[in-house]
């Protein structure tokens, strides 16, 4: 296995095209710390040059942990992480505002044990703070130093627009990448956003290549989810009843097909496929365990060709979610009838 690079943008960064998440260290995956640092330190020798964390995984404790693990080797990093979501209870504690994410940078450094990250990214949109106070806190933050470059997460396309309008028209830098879910599941992105990241020069870094476990081979028609995992975590997932998870059930079938014709298993082609769209720069990983690390690195080389492409289109369609990747986190006039309906006077 070859690991390939990528330019992140036009940040001047490059960065390996797998992109080690951090979500499964700590408490909320694998608590070893050591364990996890030997993941971190494996990704690092087989080319691996970028990790992506955030403040929220484990409250902190993923940080701290990469903090730990980066000792001796911060330079041969490209290190991101995120904020946005509140830590702990009470005011003010998340969003986008100049208030919070000051205080989130300071305690992400803190953490990670070092001066700056590459990479800052607000972890998801925030409806009641103007892009101009968040494009300037994290302006600010740049010529600080404490941060090189900053990024967006989950954004949709027209919030992306806005926010470069917001940023030439107020002299502020820009958003230089987007962080956005994709996968043989979730191909939504590919009408929109991928275009406009494309459009203005982003990098992209894709998250969920494995559809919430779909796309591992686990979970099967007619075989029963193990008590486990995503599955003991969140049964209702992965109900065969759900016509959703029906749906996806369905998918995977056909997807096993397509990988067994390729001869790799289907987790392969789920991470293969992100790189394939253009404006893809790096598909970000996240294992457990130093096995589910290997297993996914074994075929990091993996390009597929048109006639496969043209095989999951078939499957999938282009632009289509076979599930709503990011339903926890709908803008609220989707969420919320009342911010969609006219309001009607008696």
């Amino acid at each position: 296995m070859t690991m390939s690079y990528a330019p992140l943008g036009r940040t001047g960064m490059t960065v390996s095209r797998f992109t080690l998440g951090a979500m499964m260290f700590g408490a909320a995956g694998n608590p070893d710390h050591d364990d996890c640092i030997r993941i971190i330190h494996t990704a690092l020798d087989r080319g691996i040059n970028f990790i992506d964390t955030a403040d929220m995984y484990s409250a902190g404790e993923s940080e701290s942990i990469v903090g730990k693990a980066l000792r001796g080797r911060r330079d041969q990093v490209i290190l991101a992480t995120k904020g946005h979501f509140a830590l702990e209870e009470g005011l003010n504690r998340g969003g986008n505002s100049r208030r919070h994410l000051l205080h989130a940078v300071d305690a992400s450094l803190t953490r990670l044990g070092t001066d700056y990250v590459d990479l800052y990214q607000v972890h998801r949109p925030d409806w009641d703070t103007d892009l101009e106070e968040t494009l300037g806190v994290l302006t600010d933050l740049v010529r600080a130093g404490k941060i090189r470059t900053f990024g967006c997460s989950t954004f949709p396309a027209h919030e992306i627009v806005e926010s470069h309008r917001v940023a030439d028209a107020r002299g502020l830098m820009r958003f230089r990448t987007e962080q956005p879910p994709y996968s043989l599941l979730a191909r939504g992105i590919e009408r929109d956003v991928l275009p406009v990241a494309e459009k203005w020069g982003m990098g992209v870094l894709t998250w969920s290549p494995l559809g919430f476990g779909f796309l591992t081979g686990r979970y099967r028609r007619g075989i029963k989810a193990g008590a486990e995992g995503r599955a003991a975590l969140r049964p209702a997932w992965f109900d065969p009843a759900d016509p959703v998870v029906a749906r996806k059930l369905d998918v995977v079938e056909q997807l096993v097909e397509v990988a067994d014709k390729l001869g790799v298993p289907l987790p392969a082609l789920a991470t293969a496929f992100p790189l394939a769209h253009r404006a893809v720069t790096s598909v970000i990983i996240g294992p457990r365990t130093l096995e589910q690390l290997e297993s996914t690195l074994e075929h990091a080389d993996l390009v597929l060709d048109d006639d496969v492409l043209d095989r999951l289109d078939a499957i999938v369609p282009p632009g289509t979610d076979v599930y709503d990747p990011n339903g926890a986190a709908n803008p609220p006039w989707i969420v919320d009838a009342k911010q969609r309906r006219r309001v009607v006077r008696r």
